[in-house]
C-alpha cells in the first residue's frame, strides 16, 4: 500500500504548531484551541485508524491544558469545566470517532486499490510477455503507457516472435476500454503467437488471427465484448533484408534510415480486425527493402493522436527526424519523453510502440 505524501503524514503537526503560534495572541475569552476539534479528521487523511485515535486523545487532553492556563489570551482564571470547553471535549471525541472510521474505510480503499493494481499488472504481463531483446541481427524495444496512471492495464498491444520463417510482429489497438478490451486484446495475441509459427505466409497469418476473432465474436454474439474490432499491423522480417507488412485499417509504421524517415503507406489496406467479413479477397501483403542500419518503428495512434494545450496532434515523423537515428532504446526513450513534454504530461489513450533495428553486417 503505498505511503501517503510526507506533507500529509505532517499535517496535524503543522496544524498543531500554528494553534500554539496563534493561541497567546488571540486577545478572546474563547481561546482558538477549539480549533483542535477539527485535528482528528485532518489526521485521518494520512493516518491509520490507531493514529486518529491518538490524535484525538491528544487533543481533547490539550484542550484541557490550554483551557487550565490561565495566561492564554489574556484570562485570569482556569476555564477547564466552563461549559464551553466540556462541549468543545464532546465534539473532539465525537470527531474523533467519526475520523477513525474514515480513516479505517481510507485503509481499506487502499489496500483494495493496491490489491487490484498489482492483479493489473500480474494481466498485463501475462498479455504483453516481454520480448526478446536481439533476434539475430534484429534488436527489439518496446514501449507501453497507459492514458490512467492507477489502470496500468488497457486494450494496446504487441507481440515479436521469432520463428522458422523470421520474426514475426504484431502491434495493434483494440476499439474500447477496460477488461472487454483486455479480453480482446489476449484473444488477439494467443492466435497470432499460435499462427505465427504454423504458417509460411504472412496473409495466412492474419486470416488465422482474422478466423480466431470471428469465433470469439460468434460465441458472444450478442454482448459488448463481440463488437470489439482491432486495428493492427502484422509484419515479419524473413532471413533476407526485407520487411514484409499487413496493414489492418492501423496507423502506417515509420522506416528510420540516416538519410530520411518514411511512412509505409499500403496501397490496399485491409479492414481491422474482427471486420474482416468486410474483405473480399486475400490480404494485400506489401514488401519494403529493410537494410542493415534500418529502423523500423511501429506505433498505436495514442502517439500520433497525442494533443498539446492548443489541440495539434504530435507530429511522429517530424519529432523523430528532428531527432537523427537513435539506436531504440534510446528513441522509445526520447519518444516517452517528448510525448509527455508535449501533452503536458496529459495522455489520452494508451500508447505502445515497438522498435526493431537492423543491426549493420
Amino acid at each position: 500500500m503505498p505511503a501517503a505524501p510526507a506533507w500529509m503524514r505532517w499535517l496535524p503537526a503543522f496544524y498543531i504548531a500554528g494553534i500554539l503560534v496563534i493561541e497567546p495572541i488571540t486577545p478572546v475569552q474563547w481561546p482558538v484551541s477549539f480549533l483542535l476539534v477539527a485535528l482528528p479528521v485532518i489526521a485521518a487523511f494520512a493516518h491509520g485508524p490507531a493514529a486518529v485515535g491518538a490524535f484525538t486523545v491528544f487533543a481533547i487532553v490539550f484542550e484541557g491544558v490550554l483551557a487550565g492556563t490561565p495566561c492564554c489570551a489574556g484570562r485570569p482564571v482556569s476555564y477547564v469545566w466552563d461549559r464551553h470547553y466540556v462541549t468543545a471535549y464532546l465534539c473532539t471525541a465525537l470527531v474523533g470517532v467519526l475520523g477513525t472510521l474514515l480513516a479505517a474505510h481510507r485503509v481499506r480503499r487502499e489496500r483494495t486499490l493496491a490489491t487490484v493494481r498489482f492483479v493489473a499488472e500480474i494481466a498485463q504481463r501475462v498479455l504483453l510477455s516481454p520480448v526478446p531483446h536481439r533476434i539475430g541481427p534484429i534488436q527489439v524495444e518496446t514501449l507501453y503507457l497507459s492514458a490512467d496512471a492507477e489502470a496500468r492495464i488497457g486494450g494496446d498491444l504487441y507481440e515479436a516472435v521469432p520463428t522458422t520463417y523470421g520474426l514475426r510482429l504484431v502491434i495493434g489497438d483494440v476499439r474500447g476500454k477496460g477488461l472487454p478490451a483486455v479480453e480482446t486484446a489476449a484473444t488477439l495475441l494467443g492466435a497470432f503467437r499460435e499462427a505465427a509459427h504454423d504458417e509460411p505466409d504472412l496473409a495466412t497469418v492474419v486470416r488465422r488471427v482474422e478466423t480466431s476473432m470471428n469465433r470469439r465474436a460468434a460465441r458472444l454474439a450478442g454482448s459488448d465484448m463481440a463488437e470489439r474490432f482491432v486495428t493492427a499491423i502484422i509484419a515479419e522480417i524473413p532471413r533476407r533484408h526485407v520487411v514484409r507488412v499487413v496493414n489492418c485499417g492501423h496507423p502506417p509504421p515509420l522506416l528510420i534510415r540516416s538519410d530520411g524517415v518514411t511512412e509505409l503507406e499500403t496501397a490496399d489496406p485491409a479492414p481491422p480486425l474482427n471486420l474482416g467479413m468486410l474483405l473480399t479477397e486475400a490480404y494485400h501483403v506489401d514488401e519494403y527493402p529493410f537494410r542493415p542500419g534500418d529502423q523500423l518503428l511501429l506505433y498505436t495512434d495514442g502517439v500520433t493522436e497525442a494533443r498539446e494545450s492548443a489541440g495539434a496532434f504530435y507530429p511522429l515523423p517530424e519529432r523523430v527526424l528532428s531527432w537523427g537515428p537513435l539506436p531504440p532504446r534510446e528513441l522509445l526513450d526520447r519518444l516517452h519523453h517528448d510525448l509527455l513534454v508535449y501533452t503536458d504530461n496529459r495522455l489520452n489513450d494508451d500508447t505502445a510502440a515497438l522498435a526493431v533495428y537492423h543491426l549493420p553486417d
